[in-house]
C-alpha cells in the first residue's frame, strides 16, 4: 500500500479530444480536404500556435477581443491565434518579395476562443482556410473560393449550401443614414440577429441611431434572399447610396461567376443577413450550411478582406478566404449519425502459436504492410480461442492461422470472420482472398 495521492484524470470542457476510431475517420476527412485544395492550385502553409498580441489583435474588435486567449512569457505579450486568416496578413507582409502573387494557400490548424462551451462551439477546434492574396483581386477569385465548398464537401459525401452577401450593401445603408461612425456597432448587432429576441435587436438599433422608418427599411434588407434578380427587385429602392449600389453590382458579378465555373444553382443562393463577425471583412461574404440542414448551423464562412496587411506593411493587399468549422462539422455529423465508425481498421489478424511460428508469423505480417494490407499479429500470451475471440471483438475481417503445419506448407490458413469459411492458401491467393489483388 501506498499514501500517494492519485490525481483524477480529467480534461478542460470545450477542448478536443476523440477515439481512435473517431480520430481515424477525422484524419481521413482532413487528407480529403487536403487533396481538394491541391487540386484546386492552392499550396500548403503552416503558422506558429502563438503570435504576438499586437499582431492578432491588431484588426480583431468587438466581442472577439474578449474571447482571445492573452498570456505573458516573460518579456512577451502573446496569444493563442483565434483563427487562421491575421497570422496569414502577417506571413504574406513578412515575405512580401519572395512570395508569387496571387499566392494561393490552405492551412488546416488548430484555433482558440476562450467562449462559453456548448454544443457545436469549442474553445480549440481545427480549422481549414483557403485564401487568396495578390495586390489587386478580381471578384473572380471571390466566385473560386465559394465554388470551392462545392469541391471540398463533394470530396466528403456531403452537400452544402452556400449563403452569399456582401456588407457594402448595409454599410451604404448606413452611410444614407449618416452613420457612418457607428458601422462597426451596427455590424455587430447585424450578426446578432439570428441569435437575439427581435424586440432586443430592435432596442440596440434604436439605441445606435435608427428610426422606426430605417429599422424596418434595415429588416427588408437582411430579409432579402434568393437568386440575385429577386435581391435586385426586393432593395433596388431602399437607397441609391453609391456604396449600396455597388455592393449589389459585386454580387451580380459573383452570380455570373459562379454560373461560369458550373456551380450548381442549388448550391448557392444570396442572403443578405449575411454579414460575419469579423470587421476585416470589407466586401463579399458567405457562410455554408448543409443542405436540408441549415437548422444546424454554419459549418464554415469566410469573404473579402481589401486592407488586412495593411496594419503590418504600406502596401494594399487584397484578399478572399474562406474556412470550414472541420471541428463542428464532424461535431455535427457524429451527433446526427451521418458518419460511421468502424471498430476495428486491421484488415487482418495473424495468429502463431509459440516462438518458432511467431517469426513466421511476423514475417506475413511484414509482407502484408508492404502490400498496402492492414495487418496485425497478435502477440500476446493468450489462447488460441482468446485470440480469436479478440479478433471478433474488434470485428477484423479476416484471420491468418500459422501453425506448424502451415509453416511446412509455407503456406497460411485463412478464416473470413464473417462468413466462417477457411481455407489454406499460398501469400498471392491470400492477397486474392482478402481482396487486394485481382484473380
Amino acid at each position: 500500500m501506498t499514501d500517494k495521492k492519485l490525481i483524477t484524470p480529467r480534461k478542460l470542457q470545450g477542448f478536443w479530444e476523440l477515439m481512435p476510431n473517431e480520430e481515424m475517420v477525422f484524419e481521413d476527412m482532413l487528407d480529403k480536404l487536403k487533396k481538394c485544395f491541391k487540386d484546386n492550385c492552392f499550396v500548403p502553409l503552416d503558422t506558429p500556435n502563438v503570435e504576438y498580441s499586437e499582431i492578432l489583435l491588431a484588426k480583431s474588435g468587438g466581442d472577439l477581443d474578449k474571447e482571445i486567449y492573452r498570456f505573458t512569457k516573460g518579456n512577451n505579450d502573446i496569444c493563442l491565434r483565434y483563427d487562421l486568416t491575421v497570422p496569414l496578413a502577417r506571413f504574406v507582409s513578412m515575405n512580401l518579395n519572395t512570395l508569387d502573387f496571387p499566392f494561393k494557400r490552405f492551412q488546416i490548424g488548430k484555433v482558440y476562443r476562450g467562449e462559453r462551451p456548448q454544443k457545436g462551439r469549442f474553445r480549440e477546434f481545427y480549422q481549414c482556410d483557403a485564401d487568396i492574396i495578390s495586390e489587386n483581386l478580381p471578384l473572380t477569385y471571390d466566385a473560386e473560393c465559394i465554388k470551392l465548398y462545392e469541391n471540398c464537401f463533394k470530396a466528403l459525401n456531403l452537400e452544402v449550401v452556400v449563403e452569399i452577401s456582401n456588407r457594402k450593401i448595409l454599410e451604404g445603408f448606413f452611410k444614407s443614414l449618416k452613420l457612418e461612425e457607428k458601422i462597426v456597432e451596427l455590424m455587430i448587432i447585424v450578426d446578432k440577429v439570428d441569435k437575439l429576441p427581435k424586440k432586443e435587436i430592435i432596442a440596440m438599433f434604436e439605441e445606435n441611431g435608427l428610426k422606426k422608418k430605417d429599422i424596418s427599411d434595415l429588416f427588408k434588407i437582411l430579409n432579402s434572399k434568393g437568386d440575385i434578380a429577386e435581391i435586385k427587385k426586393q432593395i433596388g429602392e431602399i437607397t441609391q447610396d453609391s456604396t449600396f449600389q455597388e455592393g449589389v453590382t459585386e454580387l451580380e458579378v459573383i452570380s455570373s461567376r459562379l454560373e461560369a465555373m458550373c456551380m450548381k444553382k442549388e448550391n448557392f443562393t444570396f442572403n443578405l443577413s449575411i454579414v460575419r463577425g469579423h470587421n476585416y471583412y470589407t466586401g463579399t461574404v458567405f457562410e455554408a450550411f448543409l443542405k436540408d440542414k441549415r437548422n444546424l448551423g454554419a459549418i464554415g464562412g469566410g469573404g473579402r478582406y481589401n486592407n488586412l496587411c495593411g496594419y503590418f506593411i504600406d502596401k494594399n493587399m487584397q484578399g478572399v478566404g474562406m474556412s470550414i468549422g472541420i471541428t463542428r462539422l464532424f461535431d455535427i455529423l457524429k451527433s446526427e449519425n451521418l458518419v460511421k465508425f468502424p471498430s476495428s481498421f486491421i484488415d487482418l489478424a495473424i495468429i502463431s502459436f509459440d516462438e518458432n511460428t511467431l517469426n513466421y508469423a511476423l514475417t506475413l505480417m511484414t509482407k502484408l504492410r508492404a502490400e498496402g494490407v492492414k495487418a496485425e499479429v497478435l502477440n500476446e500470451e493468450k489462447s488460441f480461442k482468446s485470440k480469436m475471440k479478440e479478433a471478433n471483438k474488434k470485428e477484423i475481417p479476416f484471420v491468418a492461422i500459422c501453425g506448424e503445419d502451415e509453416m511446412k506448407l509455407n503456406k497460411y490458413t485463412i478464416k473470413n470472420m464473417t462468413t466462417g469459411e477457411q481455407k489454406t492458401c499460398s501469400f498471392e491467393e491470400l492477397l486474392k482472398l482478402i481482396g487486394k489483388i485481382e484473380d
